[in-house]
């Protein structure tokens, strides 16, 4: 009963956190981003429009290799609410709310106290990976939740093997598939055969309803695939990725399972450095210890398989559960008997903090005030062909730029010295709590401070401001380009709410399926848009400055905005707002 009212007290909290950081302000700033975030977005409102809820299609071509379950529940809410940024993303909000219930009632389970269930919940909840990919439309936060629902339901099987848990598994199983196809099977199903076979145990599978697992997963899984297999004229879902960037190196991406979830990363070390040897020795192990070995395995198992395939920083997402179930377990310990070891934590944590918070009130001190309307691309150093989907970007920062980030620089130099330094006075006074609750009020006033610099940064790494701006010249008949891959500026067409068609760039991801018959002509070369450039069809050009084709006729100038610019072969008619 006090564990019960113990839960209850953590749940308030903890829902207010989630409403604050990923259900108000954050649902509606910044605009999507150029690339899978606002590509997936165009799917969704492409069959929120068209009606097809079995192929996904992008600008009008089908894209089979899109798993559809996030597309699906997109599609959902556009239907709803409409289509609009926060419509968007408010799909993935609520799915974050259900990943922190599940490992709230995981953690409780796992460690068999509640306080253990809110730590790692507070822990997901105030990380910057799962912050930041709730954010953008990317399947990894989908597969990151399923992956969490089946270790619960497997780690309830191992008391009692019932139906409904194998029922469960599969259903997690199934919707796993349905986000990021095979891999949402085969990760949690591998986690659970390794870990049977390091205690011996693989017998449970045989008593673990094996055959209701298999019809459930084929009952929620089989339909859709057949569906599309046969819409795709014999072509196999998932036969390409979605997108296409250079792969991250092996110790980076594997320092991102720690960077994501700074400095909570701390204490989930801490906890594997407690690891026993005999984890992977055989039966007999304890409760604490199958805890260990099962969190491990997912940790590893996830990194392992995808530091042999994609390797993006993102891909790492669905191993912090675990993680943070392992610094959960840290400090649920710690607070009933304090450590050295989380005093040491706390002066690194406050030492580092006050460094990075002079570094950060320098910055926004002596940066430069960029004047009101001054394109940030201006003040960067960029080279697009060189940067990855995210942290490529930060090479590109200049000190004139930081004057741009001035209010996100002073929250993040008022967050990490009032934090760490709270954290420091109740470690100090052996009052954990309080101290983890002091961290994670400081994370969370950093992670603001983040979602309020990258709204700053979006107009270099989306379309959206200049597609906004001249949409009100855009009439059904114009004709919009892109000079480039589609992905580059994917956030036009979504905004813009029509299809845009390519300039030389047959190596685009829509390629692949733009022969089909029933495709849309999408590419065009220097001759077909020299064509229409003296045509009297107007035409809308998006380019950056220094890359502008050779055009027949004048160019008029109509937006510029992020380093990128829109062209046209009539001049502004006073409807764009530039």
């Amino acid at each position: 009963m006090n564990s019960l009212r113990t839960a209850k007290r953590f749940v308030f909290p903890l829902l207010g956190l989630w409403v604050l950081l990923y259900a108000s302000f954050s649902l509606l700033k910044p605009p999507l981003l150029d690339g899978p975030d606002s590509i997936n977005a165009e799917a969704a409102r492409e069959m929120a429009v068209n009606g097809d809820w079995v192929t996904p299609h992008v600008n009008g071509v089908r894209s089979p290799q899109t798993p559809p379950l996030l597309v699906w529940i997109t599609a959902a809410s556009f239907k709803l609410f409409g289509v609009s940024d926060w419509a968007a993303r408010l799909p993935l909000a609520f799915c974050a709310l259900a990943l922190f219930a599940v490992t709230l009632a995981l953690g409780a389970r796992l460690f068999l106290t509640p306080v253990a269930g809110f730590y790692a919940a507070l822990i997901l909840m105030t990380s910057f990976g799962i912050f930041l990919f709730t954010h953008l439309l990317y399947p990894v936060l989908l597969l990151t939740l399923w992956i969490t629902l089946a270790m619960y339901f497997f780690w309830r099987s191992l008391r009692v093997a019932s139906w409904q848990t194998a029922a469960g598994f599969a259903v997690a199983c199934a919707v796993g598939f349905l986000s990021m196809g095979l891999a949402g099977a085969v990760l949690p199903v591998g986690i659970a055969v390794l870990f049977l076979f390091f205690t011996q145990n693989l017998r449970h599978l045989a008593r673990w309803h094996p055959a209701i697992g298999v019809v459930v997963f084929l009952l929620i899984a089989a339909p859709w695939y057949v569906a599309a297999y046969l819409a795709a004229r014999g072509q196999r879902p998932f036969a390409a990725p979605v997108h296409s960037v250079l792969r991250t190196p092996v110790l980076v991406f594997w320092a991102f399972a720690l960077l994501w979830m700074i400095p909570w990363c701390f204490f989930a070390v801490a906890a594997l450095a407690r690891m026993s040897k005999k984890l992977f020795r055989g039966a007999g192990l304890d409760h604490d210890e199958q805890t260990m070995l099962l969190l491990v395995l997912w940790a590893g198992v996830v990194m392992v398989l995808y530091t042999f395939s994609s390797r993006q920083e993102f891909y790492v997402l669905p191993a912090i559960p675990a993680l943070s179930l392992l610094a959960a377990g840290w400090l649920t310990a710690d607070e009933a008997a304090p450590s050295r070891l989380g005093l040491v934590f706390a002066w690194i944590i406050f030492v580092s903090g006050l460094v990075k918070a002079a570094v950060a009130v320098f910055l926004a001190w002596h940066a430069p005030l960029p004047a009101p309307g001054t394109d940030i691309a201006t003040l960067m150093h960029l080279h697009p062909e060189e940067h990855g989907p995210f942290f490529g970007y930060l090479f590109a920062f200049t000190f004139a730029s930081m004057g741009a980030f001035r209010v996100p620089l002073l929250i993040t130099a008022a967050a990490l010295a009032a934090g760490g330094t709270a954290n420091l006075v109740f470690r100090w006074k052996k009052k954990a709590r309080m101290a983890n609750c002091f961290l994670a009020g400081m994370m969370a006033f950093l992670l603001i401070a983040a979602h309020l610099a990258l709204n700053t940064f979006s107009p270099v790494v989306s379309a959206a401001v200049l597609a906004e701006a001249i949409k009100p010249e855009v009439n059904a008949n114009d004709v919009v380009v892109v000079s480039g891959p589609y992905e580059d500026a994917s956030a036009l067409g979504f905004y813009l709410e029509r299809p845009v068609q390519m300039l030389n760039a047959r190596a685009d991801i829509l390629a692949p399926w733009s022969f089909s018959p029933d495709a849309p002509k999408i590419f065009v070369d220097n001759a077909a848009l020299g064509t229409l450039w003296s045509s009297g069809t107007r035409v809308f050009l998006w380019t950056t400055p220094g890359s502008v084709p050779t055009l027949p006729g004048e160019a008029y100038v109509v937006g510029r905005d992020g380093g990128r610019e829109i062209v046209s072969n009539q001049p502004n008619n006073g409807g764009a707002a530039f």
